[in-house]
């Protein structure tokens, strides 16, 4: 790996691209340090200490929420909108055309989720501010005194998150298109990578061995296992029968049709932990409520649903295994799979093409997802578990969280893929010259 990325630094164009890429997330890191008027960093930072759900979608936008700067939102709408497309191409019979109309599809299903983009970021803005404007940290000051909906100076605000995001997302293109890697998983990776210098500062401020060497082997293993896991996949044989076309005859063939042991990445993560948060948000909304019934079951459930609970890590892990199913049965089409090979000639030595290959095809993906489910489960909930054992404050700083480390592993891994993909077509330019 680091002969790889020592070659692509030799190369002049792939330079470039690395370069600009830095370039890129300095400005970025620039604009998630300049506030939004009329807020109270301090006590949004003493807000976000507090609030775990607050702390997921700070990951999201690369850092840029715990200063409340102009890219607070990160591109935390533009994921969302991604998804929502993502889901509603499988369902909707115009999309679903689109996606099979090779790049001019992929381009218009863009152009609709930068559209989409634009009214879930206003939302999303409006739910920051009113969020903030009602939350109050243990003996802190507000961080938004004069929120309005009528107010001109919220909607300013407003406008001003929105342009953020619309700015970040455009970095994030930017990225992808002049760069090395995906642009959007990049600010994410730039704003965990950010946060590693004050957590291991922390560390050393107040040093705790046994958290520390529990988290460091930890580490080393659940990186391990990651590069393992998303690299994994099944490959199934397909053979293609020898054809006649017009007065020319194309021979036949063998090849494989892989297919990922995770094919659902982090989505799974992140849909079960925003589910689960929402609930423990809405309650303590209500804890301080006069009606004491009201109260007492508010508290209750902040209790239960706490991040180092035995009910949080057990619901948690569920949660992400169920999501897994369910994301993956949306991006992957065994019927569609299997239509197409039918088409173009090609089958699996065994197995029947038509509804058998269908059939073969689900059983497959059924089994190998369990043991990505059963992967991005036990990612997802050892935090919480290393947490509960070894209560330090240190540790939890140090943690990364599952979402987290499976974001900068496959953000490494991908990109270390592109470099050598682009080396590697640098030297067959040069066999051929």
């Amino acid at each position: 790996m680091l002969d790889a990325l020592v070659n692509a630094l030799r190369a002049p164009d792939i330079r470039r691209r690395i370069l600009f890429v830095l370039g890129m997330l300095v400005i970025y890191r620039f604009l998630a340090h300049i506030p939004v008027p009329g807020v109270n960093v301090a006590a949004v930072q003493n807000i976000l200490a507090q609030n775990d759900f607050l702390q997921l979608l700070n990951l999201f936008s690369g850092g840029g929420l715990s200063n409340f700067s102009i890219v607070a939102l990160g591109v935390n709408p533009y994921i969302n909108a991604s998804i929502i497309m993502q889901l509603m191409t499988g369902v909707v019979p115009r999309l679903q055309n689109l996606s099979r109309e090779g790049e001019y599809g992929r381009n218009k299903i863009n152009q609709y989720t930068r559209y989409l983009t634009v009214p879930l970021g206003i939302l999303q803005a409006y739910g920051y501010l009113a969020l903030l404007s009602s939350s109050t940290a243990t003996g802190g000051d507000p961080a938004i005194s004069n929120f309005a909906f009528a107010s001109i100076e919220t909607w300013m605000q407003i406008i001003t998150l929105t342009a953020g995001t619309i700015l970040a997302m455009w970095i994030g293109e930017l990225i992808t298109e002049r760069g090395i890697g995906n642009g959007i998983s990049f600010i994410i990776f730039a704003g965990i990578v950010s946060r590693i210098p004050l957590a291991v500062g922390a560390f050393l401020e107040n040093p705790d061995l046994a958290a520390g060497v529990a988290f460091a082997v930890v580490a080393l293993v659940a990186v391990a296992a990651v590069v393992y896991i998303q690299e994994g996949q099944r490959r199934i044989p397909i053979q293609y029968a020898s054809r006649v076309r017009g007065r020319r005859m194309y021979q036949g063939g063998s090849t494989f049709l892989p297919l990922r042991v995770n094919q659902a990445g982090v989505i799974p993560i992140i849909f079960a932990i925003s589910i689960l948060l929402l609930p423990a948000q809405l309650a303590a909304y209500f804890s301080t409520s006069s009606v004491e019934v009201v109260a007492n079951i508010s508290k209750t459930i902040i209790s239960l649903l706490s991040p180092n609970s035995p009910l949080y890590i057990v619901i948690y892990f569920l949660l992400t295994v169920g999501f897994t199913y369910f994301y993956t049965a949306f991006t992957f089409k065994p019927d569609e799979t299997a239509d197409q090979l039918r088409k173009n000639g090609g089958f699996i030595p065994g197995i029947r093409p038509g509804n058998p290959t269908r059939d073969y095809l689900a059983k497959v993906v059924t089994r190998i997802s369990l043991a990505g489910a059963l992967f991005l489960g036990t990612v997802a909930v050892s935090p919480s578990i290393i947490s509960a054992i070894f209560s330090s404050s240190v540790l939890g700083s140090l943690s990364l969280g599952g979402t987290a480390l499976l974001i900068v592993v496959s953000v490494v891994v991908e990109t270390m893929k592109q470099l050598e993909a682009q080396l590697m077509m640098r030297n067959y330019e040069g066999f051929i010259r």
